[in-house]
């Protein structure tokens, strides 16, 4: 489970590129592909592996440390080189880089005292750095970061959603231990 983990975060930025550059609702020249993300807002449509990096990252983190999740943003960082245009690759990875050791180090300082609140706090500070910086970068404007922050808080509540009813089954279940796999 672990190295599932690992991979998928590690495969979500270059995976993500990919998506932006060919599969949405609708695709603009020389633009973005968009998908619709609620409450009338567009994305481009990286944005669904994007909030689940952010989810992986802090399961990352819990299966194989500290360490480990500073070389997994480095090796999504670059194979983001190869999944992209110049300046869709320069984009994502100053986003990228940005928001997950913002989301790293919120993660890390408030896990001890609540996991749930962690995972929260951390996944909508690492969504609205990202999506300011990477719609910046990548088109010029901050026109598509309300849609991507909305999307990447979708990401960040479900994983928080779950971590809680996982802690909630282990409770039941009498278990000091967080369920494997």
């Amino acid at each position: 489970m672990k190295w599932l983990l690992i991979g998928g975060f590690v495969a979500c930025v270059p995976a993500a590129n990919w998506l932006i550059q060919n599969v949405g609702s609708t695709c603009i020249p020389a633009g973005p592909c968009l998908v619709p993300v609620g409450f009338g807002f567009m994305a481009p449509s990286g944005v669904l592996l994007i909030g689940a990096a952010f989810a992986l990252r802090d399961a990352v983190q819990e299966r194989a440390g500290r360490w480990t999740v500073l070389v997994c943003i480095a090796a999504g960082a670059a194979l983001s080189v190869v999944t992209a245009s110049p300046a869709l690759a320069i984009a994502s990875i100053v986003a990228f880089v940005a928001s997950e050791l913002l989301d790293f180090a919120i993660y890390d300082r408030v896990r001890a005292i609540n996991r749930g609140a962690a995972i929260a706090l951390s996944g909508v500070a690492g969504a609205v750095v990202d999506s300011v910086l990477f719609s910046f970068l990548a088109f010029g404007a901050v026109k598509w970061a309300p849609g991507l922050i909305l999307a990447k808080v979708y990401a960040s509540a479900a994983f928080t959603l779950w971590v809680w009813a996982m802690r909630a089954e282990r409770m039941a279940r009498g278990s000091g231990r967080m369920p494997r796999g």
